[in-house]
């Protein structure tokens, strides 16, 4: 790389941020994605057995879910749209590690927390009550030129579970929520999350953006094309159809299949 190269490259780097900055400062705080990602369990969960590796829930950096090709973690930090800006541990001893991701072009923070595998119940919990608002968490993210807090949990925008149909298992006691001034909306990647995550929701004062009717493989790709059309500011129809779009791309399923796979709203 020459030094012409590399000060154009700074330089739009630079940009970038400073559009972000601008952006931020017009419009308030960045919009944030909560991300509760209930690791792939052989033992501990109802699934279909995968190879041991990919259902270790104890292993995130090979888990189906987190660390395989198509887990969040590798994907996300493939994609060209999202850069990682953060990494650790979570704030709770069932999460393993978590990621916080800067969209490049757009004022989106995206939060995804994975959990043990054994944990899937605290995983369901926590994503529910912030489903319900409850939980809000000020994360701690650097940047180039300041440090700012991203609000999570509760407080955000979009959230997320990924992961085995735990209601499939087990049942809870409902958490209820209020709508508040900021819309919350939701995304459940499980299968037939519709029918068996519906009744949780339902008085969580949340929206339902995209769900599921039937088994389904809850990997990355599936999120990212949601994702794509929520940041663009999509309709929930337009959502929809890009989830199924890419979810048959990796899945070959069909494309009348994978669209009757996805639902939006109640």
């Amino acid at each position: 790389m020459n030094r012409r190269t590399f000060w154009t490259t700074a330089s739009l780097k630079a940009l970038v941020f400073l559009i972000l900055i601008s952006s931020r400062t017009a419009q308030g705080a960045p919009r944030v994605v909560h991300v509760f990602v209930a690791l792939a369990d052989n033992q501990n969960q109802g699934i279909v057995p995968v190879p041991v590796a990919l259902g270790n829930g104890n292993d995130p950096a090979r888990n189906l879910y987190w660390g395989a090709a198509f887990g969040l973690k590798s994907f996300f930090k493939a994609s060209r749209d999202w850069e990682l800006v953060e990494g650790g541990r979570g704030g709770s001893t069932a999460v393993l590690e978590r990621c916080v991701f800067r969209h490049r072009t757009e004022d989106v923070f995206l939060v995804a927390d994975a959990y043990q595998g054994s944990r899937i119940r605290d995983a369901v919990i926590d994503f529910l009550s912030a489903a319900a608002g409850l939980g809000a968490e000020s994360i701690k993210v650097r940047e180039p030129s300041e440090a700012l807090s991203v609000s999570a949990g509760g407080a955000s925008d979009l959230i997320v579970y990924i992961g085995h149909d735990a209601f499939m298992d087990f049942q809870l006691s409902a958490i209820h929520g209020e709508k508040g001034t900021k819309e919350r909306q939701v995304i459940v990647l499980a299968c037939a999350s519709k029918a068996f995550f519906g009744p949780y929701l339902r008085g969580s004062g949340s929206t339902p953006l995209l769900w599921t009717t039937g088994l389904m493989a809850p990997e990355a790709y599936t999120l990212k094309a949601a994702l794509d059309g929520w940041i663009s500011h999509e309709d929930h129809e337009a959502i929809r159809q890009s989830a199924a779009r890419a979810y048959d791309k990796y899945q070959k399923c069909g494309d009348r299949a994978a669209l009757r796979l996805f639902a939006s709203g109640w």
